[in-house]
């Protein structure tokens, strides 16, 4: 019999443990967009336990798709149960980070030990704000200047919260790892 943490060599699934934190981050990232609904008029500040989620999600599971896994489960929860707006659109607003976590967690194999890389990766995955908010904007037929203005100011806003749930990561994995959780 395999370790708890092992992957399934006849599947290639993930092993229960994992797939419930996935699951876990993926009803966090809900619940902390529910339940902290604060109208800051700033832009951007649910990106804060967006992000974080996802690039914990990331760091601790060591699949190849995690943070891709979270983005899609809470995007799809997301619009079954209308948060937010954007109809259909919704779970791009997941996926795109989520897939920017991965594709920086992929590229850069230690990642999750730097604050600096932290940060950069929050940044990139922050910025995907502005693909999203021009392609709204786009589809509801917005003036191309103005379109392009605010999907700017969307991301300005998206990373200034993204960024420091970014750099909360490394410590959070390494205290993780010290108490034998991952």
């Amino acid at each position: 019999m395999t370790e708890m943490h092992d992957r399934d060599s006849r599947t290639g699934g993930l092993p229960l443990k994992e797939a419930l934190f996935l699951g876990f981050c993926a009803v966090l990232i809900l619940f902390t967009r529910a339940a902290l609904r604060l109208h800051l008029q700033i832009s951007g500040h649910s990106m804060f336990f967006t992000l974080f989620f996802l690039m914990l999600a990331r760091g601790c599971v060591s699949y190849r798709l995690s943070a891709t896994f979270v983005g899609v489960l809470s995007g799809l929860m997301a619009m079954v149960l209308g948060l937010g707006k954007g109809g259909l659109l919704i779970p791009l607003k997941f996926l795109l980070p989520a897939l920017a976590v991965d594709l920086a967690a992929l590229l850069v194999p230690g990642l999750f030990g730097s604050y600096l890389l932290c940060a950069l990766a929050g940044a990139v995955a922050s910025s995907t704000k502005f693909a999203n908010t021009v392609l709204v904007d786009w589809l509801v037929g917005m003036d191309q200047a103005v379109l392009i203005q605010r999907g700017l100011l969307e991301a300005a806003g998206a990373i200034l919260f993204g960024v420091p749930a970014s750099l909360l990561i490394p410590s959070v994995i390494r205290r993780l790892r010290a108490y034998g959780v991952i």
